[in-house]
């Protein structure tokens, strides 16, 4: 690192990733070219390019924009952090203020934040959640970035208690769905990040079903670590609570989550019998506002427990998955995405390797499209269908 560089704070996230590293912009290019070529990754990143990343801004003060899809992909994989989350500049991490002005300023806008104010926010996480299902986190994550900072910042000077917990309650849904992005995009450790700034603002909304559910949102972290058996401890927690705070439909969602767990511990009875539970707890009609946000119908639930049978090498999950593919909502992009890998999963372990790779194959275009780095993570371990 030049001697200049150790005089000043690092200006983005990124700047001060690649100091850690103790390198130079030189030699970090030069790693992250040899990176490419050993992943297969089609982004580049000359030393030009990356002066005018860690800067983030222009010389007439503007922000840099994104770099090239590949070349941001190849920037996410080094780092395991989202590329808006790496160009961010470093004074603006923390959400604060300086001087009275401002604080007089931001403590006025939040006084502003009335029922009818968190209703429209909750308009807006709500059609986001349609742009994410419909079109994936490629087209929906920066949106839910930029909702979070906003609703983060506006419960930071709200003074009002009922205020505060409407807000908390908003920004835990936000962060979760962050956390579920950037775990489709492949970012384990910003995915974490996302589920425990949820699980803290679910703390201060006062709703012990909302604190439950994002606590058990992070065992999906787990399971994509490989920590199976920590995942179904947590879920297991998780069920036990809620039987005495919250509805039927989330303890579905959380008997269905343990079953997923259960299956990848290879927990065969265990893992059926919570799916079963999953399914007498489902109400016919799930009533909608009810509780913390979850999708699960009997479609959904059978796509579930399809994942958990194609995961213990049961030939029933072909059938299963199949009947759910035939139901399922057409706007569930990414939920399509992933059946069909459970169904190549499943047809590859009855040696049904045509139509295995039929599904794969449209699994592959499916996740492609929509950015979904975790399914093409698990298609990349289906040898016998690779497309």
């Amino acid at each position: 690192m030049a001697a200049n560089e150790r005089t000043r704070r690092p200006r983005t996230l990124l700047e001060q990733r690649i100091w850690q590293r103790n390198q130079s912009l030189a030699e970090f290019t030069e790693e992250a070219e040899e990176f490419a070529r050993r992943s297969g990754e089609s982004g580049t990143l000359s030393e030009r390019n990356l002066k005018r990343l860690v800067a983030g801004h222009r010389t007439d003060g503007t922000r840099i924009g994104r770099p090239r899809p590949a070349t941001a992909r190849l920037l996410e994989r080094i780092f395991d952090t989202g590329i808006d989350e790496l160009l961010t500049p470093l004074e603006s991490t923390a959400i604060e203020v300086t001087g009275e002005h401002e604080l007089n300023a931001a403590l006025a806008t939040s006084r502003r934040v009335t029922p009818d104010v968190v209703a429209l926010l909750h308009g807006q996480l709500e059609a986001v959640r349609q742009l994410d299902r419909r079109l994936g986190a490629i087209t929906a994550y920066d949106e839910v970035a930029v909702k979070v900072d906003q609703v983060s910042r506006l419960l930071s000077y709200s003074l009002a208690a009922g205020t505060r917990k409407n807000l908390a309650a908003l920004l835990a849904e936000l962060s979760a769905l962050a956390g579920w992005q950037a775990l489709d995009r492949g970012q384990i450790s910003t995915a974490w990040d996302h589920y425990e700034r949820a699980k803290q603002a679910a703390s201060q909304s006062g709703d012990p079903a909302l604190e439950t559910h994002t606590e058990a949102e992070r065992a999906f972290v787990l399971l994509d670590l490989g920590q199976a058996s920590e995942a179904a401890e947590m879920l297991a927690t998780a069920e036990d609570h809620a039987r005495r705070i919250t509805g039927r439909t989330l303890r579905a969602w959380l008997a269905a989550a343990h079953g997923e767990a259960l299956a990848a511990c290879e927990l065969r009875s265990a893992s059926l019998r919570a799916f079963d539970r999953a399914e007498s707890l489902l109400p016919p009609r799930p009533a909608p506002d009810s509780g913390p946000y979850v999708v699960l119908d009997d479609v959904h639930l059978a796509r579930w427990r399809g994942n958990a049978l194609a995961r213990i090498g049961e030939p029933e999950a072909v059938n299963v998955l199949t009947d759910a593919l035939h139901e399922l909502d057409p706007t569930f992009t990414r939920a399509e995405a992933g059946l069909r890998v459970d169904l190549a999963t499943a047809l590859t372990a009855t040696r049904e390797h045509d139509e295995a790779h039929t599904h794969a194959a449209k699994a592959r275009a499916l996740a492609t499209e929509i950015g979904s780095a975790r399914q093409l993570r698990r298609l990349g371990r289906l040898p016998a269908v690779r497309v």
